[in-house]
């Protein structure tokens, strides 16, 4: 008996170790030595919960797997310890003394899925990242308790082997297959062969990165959504195979890839090809992302039934378990493509429930009576297009339209999970904390409060200057109102093609003025206010910037009104004063984002740049960088297609170098205009094509001290 016993504490010994093993790594790279002062422990519980207790002089973190031990263990560091691990830092020194939990916490939520990703965050944002970056995100999920998070890299070289086997030669695959700036469009059947060809040597890389991510992942116990297939084939497979195809048309001036007909034979043929080839290189997976007709693909002459059962056969062929995971946006997922499909085998992500909800809301522009019907679905927050810098966020709509799904007579039974769907990260950390927190708050709360506790975590302390700036801040920029629709951001006048009349950059933002800008100038005043006592504290100095940013950028849009109207007056003296002021309002702006490596084009175009191995794959990884965060296609799609400036930066030294020259020569068109002389129209899509074209160095090194640098720069434009 006793050996027994003995060998029973053994197991639960061995099984403690190797669950508790993904937390032992996470602290260890937050703080060398921090894993000796947590006592982890996992014990079995059908409902994902955490505990937050103490024993002795250690913190117990409590749980019943990994990812709800890492998000109680994040728990902890910002409401107990004030220590906020965020994307502009995911160190930190921690007390030798950890404070103590003086009463055990506890958090659940029967809200299994916690998504992560859109496939457009993997170019905006992640399309250069190597391993130590990846390592650092996966962190990140799990400290926010992803659990179910996208997972493309890697996807090229499955299409590679699957058009070789069909027999397209290496030529044919690569003006298929997209540079590594485009993959998301390429992926989601809008385009082909964009940004590309690429080298061998970018297929091979990407396979060996993209096992490392999967690695850690189901270390954490955390379920890679791997990409399916939803019947893509390349343009010329009609002749090229002799298979069936319907035309889904053309996407912002790009032909999209054919459509291979669900009752043609190789349909499957095809799809089983996927599926091996990505089972040989990445495993299988319980769940599988798959898009078809994704953003206005025509559907004319596809039974659409068919089409679902015919992808929905596939999957399941390749893994019996497998749930297929589809976008909410827009006409899709077309009811009659899931509507006959099984409970259970469907989930779906409504991929702007903050915006243009579909679950069931009535007052939504994308209403939906039935919803998703049958389906499991996850409250999504889209917020950010573009991987664009600026503040913004509905903060009470983002906590209300989840309550309210969660109380829904019919939507409320089939939420499964809250989720991030941003096409870009690294950006407005406070509403990605907010919504992560969602599935483990059991009642509606208030967001002041919430906000209150956020700011202390945030900077380690309480202090009522800054929590008089993020209120301002909460209660204006960060506030549009749940009727809004438009796409993320105000965003900066400085980054606009230039025109009289600038309502928004990209031309699918929809922005209109919803608060006052003065809210957002007098934020930034109170945070230089303090920012001597916070020298060091990296948070602060993140969010100073940031804030600064975008009180200058607020500044930008009332000059620019001034200039206009001084040039509809024939006003010579006062255009000139007020176009001088906001061509210094830029390169101002330039100089205090050069002192944060997260606000410097040198950081993407470096990244880009690392990933080559020759100088023309640096050469080609740099064109895909500077090309999609400015024309993002040629002539036709960046003008006529509407794709220019998408994907715009408010970041040092493209400020400079394109956004400034850019006003200047138009300033100085106006300029002659108003003395009477003809001018030719301007064409900026050289201008911005010439940036693009360029391989000039920027630093890779921060600029200045961001203190120093923020207050001299905040008394040169505000007083």
């Amino acid at each position: 008996m006793k050996k027994l016993i003995c060998f029973a504490a053994l197991c639960i010994c061995i099984l403690f170790y190797s669950s508790a093993s993904p937390l032992t790594g996470l602290l260890e790279r937050i703080d060398k030595g921090a894993s000796r002062k947590f006592i982890i422990e996992q014990v079995k519980s059908d409902t994902d919960f955490f505990e937050l207790d103490q024993r002795g002089d250690k913190v117990v973190i409590r749980g019943n797997n990994a990812v709800s031990l890492a998000t109680g263990l994040n728990w902890y560091l910002k409401y107990h310890a004030g220590i906020h691990l965020s994307w502009n830092g995911m160190k930190a020194r921690l007390p030798e003394t950890l404070p103590a939990v003086l009463q055990k916490e506890r958090h659940e939520t029967s809200l299994r899925h916690r998504y992560d990703l859109n496939y457009c965050t993997f170019s905006y944002s992640m399309a250069f990242w190597d391993w130590e970056r990846w390592e650092q995100e996966i962190d990140w999920m799990a400290l926010h308790g992803i659990n179910l998070p996208l997972a493309l890299t890697g996807a090229e070289t499955v299409w590679y082997n699957v058009l070789k086997k069909l027999g397209y030669s290496p030529t044919e695959i690569n003006q298929f297959i997209s540079g590594p700036g485009f993959f998301a469009w390429w992926l989601m059947n809008n385009l082909e062969g964009w940004g590309g060809p690429n080298p061998d040597s970018w297929y091979k890389q990407q396979v060996v990165l993209q096992k490392k991510i999967l690695k850690r992942m189901r270390e954490y116990g955390i379920e890679p959504v791997l990409p399916g297939y939803a019947g893509m084939v390349p343009n010329n497979a009609h002749e090229k195979l002799g298979i069936q195809v319907s035309d889904p048309g053309v996407w912002c001036g790009y032909t999209r890839p054919a459509f291979i007909q669900p009752t043609d034979p190789r349909f499957e043929e095809i799809a089983n090809l996927y599926y091996k080839e990505m089972e040989k290189l990445f495993g299988k997976a319980n769940y599988y992302a798959i898009d078809p007709f994704h953003e206005g693909g025509s559907v004319s002459g596809v039974d659409l039934d068919a089409a679902g059962k015919a992808i929905m056969k596939a999957m399941k062929t390749a893994n019996s378990r497998a749930v297929w995971v589809v976008q909410a946006w827009q006409a899709n997922p077309q009811p009659a493509m899931i509507d006959n499909l099984k409970k259970g085998d469907m989930l779906v992500l409504d991929l702007f429930s903050e915006g243009r909800p579909q679950w069931g809301d009535p007052a939504s522009s994308w209403y939906r009576k039935q919803g998703y019907g049958k389906h499991e679905w996850i409250y999504c927050m889209l917020l950010n297009y573009g991987a664009n810098v600026g503040l913004h966020g509905k903060m009470d709509y983002v906590i209300d339209g989840f309550y309210d799904a969660k109380a829904h007579e019919h939507a409320g039974s089939t939420l499964s999970g809250v989720g991030m769907t941003p096409e870009g990260i690294e950006n407005n950390p406070v509403m990605y904390e907010l919504v992560m927190e969602l599935p483990w708050r059991a009642e509606r709360f208030d967001k002041q409060t919430w906000l209150s506790n956020y700011v202390t975590a945030r900077y380690g302390c309480s202090d009522s200057v800054l929590q008089q700036a993020w209120q301002l801040l909460g209660q204006s920029i960060y506030n549009c109102p749940k009727a809004s629709t438009q796409q993320g951001t105000q965003e900066s006048v400085f980054c606009a093609r230039p025109a009289e009349v600038v309502n928004q950059v990209s031309s699918f933002a929809e922005t209109a003025d919803y608060y006052d800008p003065q809210d957002v100038i007098r934020a930034a005043g109170l945070m230089v206010s303090v920012a001597d006592q916070y020298r060091g504290n990296n948070n602060f100095e993140y969010d100073l910037v940031d804030i600064l940013r975008q009180a200058i950028a607020e500044k930008g849009r009332l000059i620019q009104k001034a200039v206009a109207a001084a040039y509809r007056a024939g006003d010579k003296q006062v255009f000139k004063a007020a176009s001088d002021r906001f061509l210094d309002l830029i390169l101002l702006q330039d100089e205090l984002l050069a002192t944060r490596s997260e606000f410097s084009v040198s950081k993407w175009i470096n990244q880009a740049r690392s990933l080559g191995n020759t100088p023309d794959e640096k050469k080609l990884y740099e064109w895909n960088a500077r090309v999609q965060i400015t024309t993002w296609g040629n002539r036709h799609a960046a003008n006529n297609g509407q794709l220019r400036d998408y994907a715009h930066k408010e970041w040092s030294g493209i400020l400079k170098d394109l956004y400034y020259q850019r006003w200047k020569v138009y300033f100085d068109s106006m300029q002659q205009k108003l003395v009477g002389k003809s001018v030719n129209d301007i064409d900026f899509y050289i201008m911005e094509e010439t940036w693009a074209n360029a391989s000039n160095v920027y630093p890779s090194a921060v600029q200045g001290d961001c203190v120093s640098t923020a207050q001299r720069v905040y008394q040169s434009v505000f007083k």
